[in-house]
């Protein structure tokens, strides 16, 4: 007979009847990846072997979702000092919804580079923009665009910092730390929430936070969120096509970390239905003129521009052009609804909300509470740029390069 106490098993030995704590099985049903019960201290042995006088550079790509990073490593003789040191690569499209098998070579062109928390110095982490046979970029490179629109703009000095929401999730989709069967407590005790009963996860928190650190990432800060098992960071401040850099980089870092654990880290805007928060990538945005003093005009101009656009910035916001968001932006738990602009001062269940420091300092930032937490920065970055600083007006975005 066993009576379960915490995380064990309490037993009675028949011949002593006498009750032995017995490690027989953790009482979660939490399934994670047979990859993390591998020794991490046997790999450790042949992480500390020298590598010569070669560099491992990870080379890290967006594939054909929008949404999904793929990776491969490539050995280089040297170790690169800039991004113009990293050689042009590629890799079969075919298998990551990119290209079709008759034509499946894809380019990779090197970006931006950071250090390597996992294998450390002096390997690199490579973010690149792919490219189709005919150097076009590919549908789901967003950056090329981006980057061409930032440099239209740049002497605006346009700041951006991103508030990535994500949720921790088992193998098997179950959130990390609910209960097997039914639900955690309502929300309420878990936001910026302490103590095992309120904070699950955080030395995947941690362990993210340290490793973007030392990857060159301007990581700003993090916190748990308003359902359990869901934690944000932010990123930022960044000036123009950095902020998409640096925020793929951190994504990719996540769920690199959260691979050694064996769980999951989601992007999904609404990963538990019902009575629960969604998860967002809120968009902080200000240019020098919103900075400086009297900036709070600039700052409603932009607004008034924005809410002409609505439906676009909708489509632009999320990879599914507004349909994943639409099972977030309800109206409720702390967003406004998809089919309908607002902005307030303070007011977390606008579109657009002003802080209010900027309220009373009549200068600063706005914040765009419409991305989902699956959005491309690049798309999300550029669509701000376009409507406030570039004047657009129509459905679809302006090609600068025709």
């Amino acid at each position: 007979a066993g009576v379960e106490v915490g995380q064990w098993v309490l037993k009675t030995r028949p011949e002593k009847h006498l009750p032995v704590l017995m490690i027989e099985k953790p009482l979660s049903t939490m399934t994670t990846s047979a990859s993390s019960t591998l020794s991490k201290i046997v790999k450790q042995q042949y992480m500390d072997l020298p590598q010569g006088n070669k560099v491992q550079a990870m080379y890290i790509w967006i594939d054909g979702t929008g949404e999904g990073l793929r990776c491969k490593t490539r050995c280089l003789s040297f170790e690169p000092k800039s991004i113009e040191d990293i050689p042009e690569w590629n890799f079969d499209g075919s298998s990551t919804y990119q290209a079709e098998g008759s034509n499946s070579d894809m380019y990779l062109i090197p970006a931006a580079m950071y250090r390597d928390p996992f294998r450390k110095d002096p390997n690199k982490l490579v973010l690149c923009e792919v490219l189709k046979y005919n150097h076009k970029p590919s549908e789901s490179n967003l950056r090329r665009s981006c980057k061409t629109v930032m440099d239209m703009i740049a002497d605006q000095m346009p700041w951006f910092g991103m508030e990535q929401e994500y949720t921790l999730l088992g193998t098997d989709g179950h959130p990390f730390g609910w209960p097997s069967k039914g639900f955690p407590g309502p929300q309420g005790p878990y936001y910026c929430g302490v103590g095992a009963d309120k904070a699950y996860g955080r030395d995947i928190v941690e362990s993210h936070y340290r490793a973007c650190l030392y990857a060159g990432i301007n990581i700003s800060g993090t916190n748990a969120e308003v359902m359990p098992a869901q934690w944000e960071f932010q990123i930022g401040p960044c000036h123009g096509i950095d902020m998409g850099d640096q925020l793929w980089l951190a994504r990719f870092i996540l769920h690199r970390v959260c691979e050694d654990y064996g769980i999951i880290a989601s992007f999904d805007p609404k990963p538990i239905p019902g009575n629960w928060n969604g998860a967002g990538c809120h968009a902080n945005f200000s240019t020098k003129a919103m900075r400086e003093e009297g900036g709070l005009k600039h700052i409603e101009d932009a607004i008034e521009k924005l809410g002409k656009r609505h439906e676009y910035h909708i489509r632009a916001y999320d990879p599914k052009g507004g349909l994943d968001n639409a099972r977030r932006l309800t109206g409720f738990h702390e967003t406004s609804n998809i089919h309908e602009f607002s902005a307030g001062v303070a007011n977390r269940g606008a579109s657009i909300r002003i802080p209010r420091s900027v309220g009373q300092d009549k200068k600063g930032y706005f914040e765009d509470r419409r991305p989902s937490a699956n959005c491309d920065p690049y798309g999300v970055t550029q669509a701000l740029v376009r409507t406030c600083l570039l004047n657009e007006t129509g459905d679809e975005p302006v090609d600068y390069k025709n």
